[in-house]
């Protein structure tokens, strides 16, 4: 995960909870993704747009100047990444020697990017208050979807829908990709920031509340809400599927949420300002 004021990068240890490997990325580092099959981390640097691929040991592998306004992240699952420009709006698909295999405009400033590794990839257009689905292999715009809420921001696949963050709404939009429509929405707390999924239920870290708003990942159906850390923002699910991982950027630690319990399991403190807007990387220790 990355430690955005600390311009570092961590892997950790998720059984342990210790940081077995770093690496130090210049320029704040934000939004990190991570491609298991290739093997590959990627970050990117918010003060310079620097895009840096490094390996599971945070080992640097390559780099490739992207210009200021890269932001999102979401590994495109062959060895390539999507980016997404926040000043230009726009939405590219590098290969894994970091060329331009398409690019496609957005709505006005892509946050957000995932793909759900069967041909659809997502922006989460903040200020154009929509959703862009494109065409994952040609970049073909197929569906442009207004939201429920303001200003989405992260977005993510699940079990055939997709659901956005809507940071000024106070809610989560859920979208049927194929169809291009809105199908529902979820009650969050005070600026939500990104979702993610366990164990048939869907996390949503609330930034200024300090909390994760919990919900069925079926019904939509509140859940409970937990308390983590202080201005949670990047989220995502563990390896083993029993929980999620909360960085909060302004207590500097990363959270462990039990899925199934909504028990905290581990604090783990974190260089200064995690932040790990995208997917995080972690291992597993051995059993």
């Amino acid at each position: 995960m990355t430690s955005q004021n600390a311009d570092a990068l961590s892997v950790i240890d998720l059984g342990t909870g210790a940081i077995v490997a770093t690496a130090d990325i210049p320029d704040a580092p934000a939004p990190v993704a991570y491609d298991p099959q290739a093997g590959r981390v990627y970050v990117i640097a918010a003060d310079s747009g620097r895009l840096h691929v490094l390996d599971e040991d945070a080992l640097p592998l390559a780099h490739r100047d992207l210009g200021a306004g890269a932001f999102g992240l979401a590994a495109a699952g062959d060895g390539g990444v999507f980016v997404t420009d926040w000043y230009g709006a726009r939405l590219t698909r590098l290969d894994a020697d970091l060329q331009p295999v398409w690019s496609a405009p957005t709505g006005d400033t892509p946050a957000g990017v995932a793909t759900d590794g069967m041909g659809l990839v997502a922006t989460a257009d903040r200020d154009a208050d929509q959703i862009s689905i494109f065409d994952a292999g040609t970049g073909a715009l197929l569906h442009r979807v207004a939201t429920a809420g303001a200003h989405p921001f992260g977005v993510t696949f699940h079990d055939g829908r997709l659901f956005s963050a809507d940071v000024q709404g106070d809610m989560v939009s859920v979208i049927d990709p194929v169809a291009g429509q809105l199908t529902g929405r979820v009650p969050t707390g005070s600026h939500p920031y990104a979702v993610a999924f366990a164990g048939g239920r869907g996390f949503v870290t609330d930034q200024y509340d300090g909390t994760v708003t919990v919900f069925d990942a079926t019904t939509l159906n509140p859940v409970a809400t937990v308390t983590v850390g202080d201005y949670p923002e990047g989220i995502a699910t563990l390896p083993d599927g029993s929980g999620v991982a909360v960085a909060n950027w302004d207590s500097d630690t990363l959270t462990i949420l039990d899925a199934k319990t909504l028990v905290v399991t581990h604090i783990i403190d974190m260089p200064s300002g995690p932040r790990a807007f995208g997917s995080f990387t972690g291992r597993q220790a051995p059993r």
